[in-house]
């Protein structure tokens, strides 16, 4: 037990609920802590109170309300200035890795042949609380470059090698809390919990290894989120003693309505922005989830809500704009293919389905893109080494000129009865792997995270809540919806035949069913499922 830290709970200020975890104590260090507790008490009511505006914001779009541009921003739009210049292992992102913070992950990331890892805290991580103390001691061990992984089945040690990628850490979204942690009897924020114990811990050794403390941003939904992170920053440095910009963020934009804010954000965080990236599996999310309660935004099956479709065309263009025109850098989508080893003609179909999606990205003025397995570096590097340099920053796009009603049309494509088995099996799948401790799951050829999970019931409640129609006219109604569930996971469990009774299979069906059926959108599967982990 961290006996240092854990007796802090005598003073009644900072208490710690989870259970001990093996060499803890390298991480949760009074320093750490100790800025935890400062950002906590400095920031939190804040936090909460944009999270009150979101439900407000959530009103005024259910009674009608379309998101526009803000009118108290224009001049932020129209005034020429530009971001900080980011530091010389930020200006080529062409090909970045992501994956969640285990041990193993880690170091076969950071070996990738790319040029950047993104260890994510958020949507391919279930965090329970062993997995987010072991992340946080995974990365100060590579940091440090003392990570090792032996393989007890195959007997294999990782370790890294002496060239690896830029590190990139994904906090935990502003929704989200640490529950096993409490300041003052107040759970502490899961994104101030991330950053401040990352941050803490490792910001000296980072700057030995001519680096710094580089982070993506998620689920923001305004500038004045982002003017929260950004104060934070500016906290978190003079705390330190470090230099004001030390700190460097890219956001994803992956809300609705932070796509009519990305200048604003851009704004907020100018002296801290690196860049926007296009998160494409939560922003289809966010799409569905905001305009829930409108039948006129109903979308159609998951693997129809392709990039080419205007309203997310609109909004990758948008956001190479914005970006190149104040000097930031414009990053793409992640793949979520993986390589198929067992099928050479279905791998060449998956593969030439990524080369299409990379080759898009960078003729569209993208400076990089996301991959989800190393097994796709090459076709990504191909596609974006095209251009002979390390960034695309040059590309302006003047010639896109978009309007709201750009961003809001939606594709007229089917619903079909596939299409929302596969929602359903994908998504009681995801969800008992998550609840088994597991954030990243190969489902049917894809690497599926919570951000696909969330697509996956999101279009189920709104089929249901609007009675769409299937394509072969069965009207998706309530009891028809239960009895595809019911036998779906009769699929399931012959399917995964032993483990079935080892998993989380009837649990998670249990919180499914919950979150497609009831009246009330939850705003994220992820919050009931948290109270299910330890």
């Amino acid at each position: 037990m961290n006996t240092a830290v854990r007796n802090q709970k005598a003073a009644g200020t900072l208490e710690i609920f989870g259970s001990p975890v093996h060499r803890e104590d390298e991480v949760l260090t009074k320093p750490a802590l100790a800025l935890l507790k400062t950002l906590h008490q400095q920031f939190n009511a804040r936090r909460l109170e944009l999270l009150a505006a979101r439900a407000r914001r959530q009103g005024d779009l259910d009674s009608g309300e379309l998101p526009h541009f803000l009118a108290e921003t224009a001049s932020i739009r129209k005034d020429s200035w530009r971001v900080a210049t980011v530091p010389s292992d930020l200006q080529d992102r062409r090909v970045e890795i992501t994956g969640p913070v285990d041990r193993k992950m880690i170091i076969n990331a950071l070996n990738a042949p790319v040029e950047a890892f993104m260890a994510d805290f958020e949507d391919s991580t279930s965090p329970t609380w062993p997995n987010i103390v072991s992340g946080q001691i995974n990365l100060r061990d590579a940091i440090d470059r003392s990570i090792t992984f032996a393989d007890a089945n195959t007997r294999k040690v990782y370790k890294l090698q002496e060239r690896t990628a830029t590190l990139i850490v994904r906090p935990r979204g502003w929704h989200l809390n640490e529950k096993h942690v409490q300041i003052d009897g107040e759970p502490v924020s899961a994104s101030l919990f991330d950053f401040a114990i990352y941050f803490a811990n490792n910001h000296e050794a980072l700057a030995r290894a001519g680096t710094g403390p580089y982070f993506y941003l998620p689920k923001l939904e305004s500038h004045l989120e982002a003017r929260l992170w950004n104060d934070v920053f500016i906290a978190a440095q003079d705390a330190t003693g470090l230099k004001r910009g030390t700190i460097k963020a890219t956001v994803l934009i992956e809300t609705i309505l932070a796509a009519f804010e990305m200048d604003e954000i851009l704004f907020e965080l100018r002296e801290h922005i690196a860049g926007l990236n296009c998160g494409r599996w939560d922003y289809i999310f966010s799409f569905i989830k905001k305009f829930r309660n409108r039948a006129e935004f109903v979308l159609p099956d998951r693997s129809a809500v392709t990039m080419d479709k205007h309203f997310l065309k609109s909004y990758v263009q948008l956001l190479i704009k914005t970006c190149h025109r104040r000097g930031a850098h414009a990053m793409g989508g992640m793949a979520a293919q993986i390589p198929i080893r067992d099928n050479p003609s279905a791998n060449e179909a998956a593969l030439a389905r990524v080369r299409a999606d990379k080759e898009r990205e960078a003729s569209a003025g993208h400076d990089g893109t996301w991959i989800a397995h190393p097994g796709l570096a090459e076709i990504a590097h191909a596609a974006f080494n095209a251009s002979r340099a390390p960034n695309q920053l040059h590309i302006l796009r003047d010639d896109i000129q978009l309007t709201a009603d750009d961003l809001l049309r939606i594709p007229k494509d089917e619903i079909t009865e596939g299409g929302m088995r596969h929602n359903i099996r994908v998504g009681v799948q995801y969800l008992a792997a998550w609840l088994n401790g597991s954030g990243c799951v190969p489902l049917y050829h894809l690497m599926e995270d919570a951000a696909t999970a969330e697509i996956c019931r999101a279009q189920l409640w709104q089929w249901r809540r609007h009675g769409a129609r299937l394509s072969n006219g069965q009207l998706l109604t309530e009891e028809f919806l239960g009895a595809a569930l019911a036998e779906e996971m009769d699929q399931i469990q012959r399917t995964v035949g032993s483990d079935y009774a080892n998993g989380q299979y009837k649990l998670a069906a249990d919180v499914f069913r919950r979150l497609i059926m009831d009246e009330t959108f939850e705003e994220f599967l992820t919050l009931p499922a948290y109270d299910l982990l330890p």
